[in-house]
């Protein structure tokens, strides 16, 4: 198929339109099964309304996924713009290294899997080189984003959204919240956003690291959970 000669398919007002493909939750990659343990901490009480779901879900941008998922995902992509491959599957092996348990480790490789799946489907050659390979889903969107000439800082926002609107709409249907309740978190995320994506793409080797005990442990008690919306 041929390329455009716009591969990113920028809007006039500069909006990757691949991005919001990408970061829509018509993507058929299953985000809609996984909660990040956020099940656990309705289920434990620790999330119970409004104001705590807010509290979780941006809590969990700031202190484990910029810290972590963000910093690798930007030398993820960075990496592949520069054509090194060694170093975007060390990132992403890093990253796999990293995971607080196994139902998290086993959402992203799934979640990886399922975007691979669409990216060789879509005849993306990287996707296609890569056939072997078991990517994570940060890795698999770094595919996408460069195959599309998406920028990494406009890739990293997309993700960090992706992530939100997620926990969001698991938030809506634990809790439960209303809508507009779930309307009003979202607003409320592009500072979060922001702080997150200047954070992921400032740390040092040195600085990438989890610091969020809770929902680390959340996470391995949700598999023993007696019962269950979530995959995680």
């Amino acid at each position: 198929m041929q390329q455009p000669s716009d591969p990113a398919g920028l809007a006039a007002g500069g909006i990757p339109i691949q991005l919001l493909r990408l970061i829509s939750p018509t993507q058929p990659v299953g985000a809609f099964s996984y909660s990040r343990a956020l099940e656990w901490a309705v289920h434990a009480g620790t999330v119970k309304d409004e104001a705590s779901a807010a509290c979780w879900i941006f809590g969990l941008i700031d202190h484990s996924y910029a810290a972590l998922d963000g910093a690798l995902f930007w030398r993820m992509a960075h990496a592949l713009q520069e054509g090194d491959q060694a170093s975007f599957l060390k990132a992403d092996a890093w990253l796999s290294a990293a995971r607080e348990s196994r139902e998290i480790e086993q959402e992203d490789r799934r979640m990886g899997e399922s975007l691979l799946q669409i990216l060789r489907e879509l005849d993306v050659p990287a996707a296609q080189a890569l056939a072997d390979r078991r990517l994570g889903f940060p890795a698999a969107f770094a595919l996408a984003a460069v195959h599309w000439r998406i920028t990494p800082a406009d890739a990293l926002r997309g993700l960090l959204w992706s992530v939100i609107e997620n926990q969001v709409t698991a938030a809506i249907r634990l809790v439960p919240l209303g809508h507009t309740a779930g309307q009003r978190i979202l607003v409320a995320s592009p500072p979060v956003i922001e702080r997150a994506a200047q954070k992921a793409a400032s740390l040092s080797d040195d600085e990438i690291g989890n610091a969020a005990p809770a929902m680390a442990m959340a996470s391995a008690w949700h598999e023993t959970q007696y019962s269950r919306l979530f995959r995680s």
